[in-house]
């Protein structure tokens, strides 16, 4: 069975870091592109940071200069390294995986999600 584990969230105070990391476990072929999504109480999920197979990686404006997306393809690992943390930061932080797997020749995967609270 294929699955993503995430890990790493936490409550930090205003300012501070954080580093998620998010695992692909199961028969798995190939891991195309990774993406950090969030969800905050009573709002829509939105994407935060995506990173292709090559390492390209896109944020959205809110975290440009904050936030590091990166991936370890030998662990099927990818990680959001989150700095200078802000209360409006504050959310459910979900991984996805566009892979290619015993299951399908290529599906979107999700992790279970890990919460980050920012408040002092």
């Amino acid at each position: 069975q294929v699955q993503l584990v995430e890990s790493g969230g936490g409550l930090v105070q205003p300012g501070g870091s954080l580093r998620l990391s998010c695992a692909a476990s199961g028969s798995i072929f190939s891991v195309y592109d990774w993406g950090w999504y969030r969800q905050a109480p009573g709002k829509q999920r939105e994407l935060v940071a995506t990173i292709t197979q090559g390492g390209s990686a896109m944020y959205v404006d809110s975290v440009k200069g904050r936030f590091t997306i990166s991936r370890d393809n030998a662990k099927n690992t990818v990680y959001l390294q989150m700095n200078s943390l802000k209360p409006e930061d504050t959310a459910v932080y979900y991984c996805k995986a566009d892979m290619h797997t015993v299951e399908a020749p290529r599906a979107d995967y999700w992790g279970q999600g890990t919460q980050v609270t920012v408040s002092s």
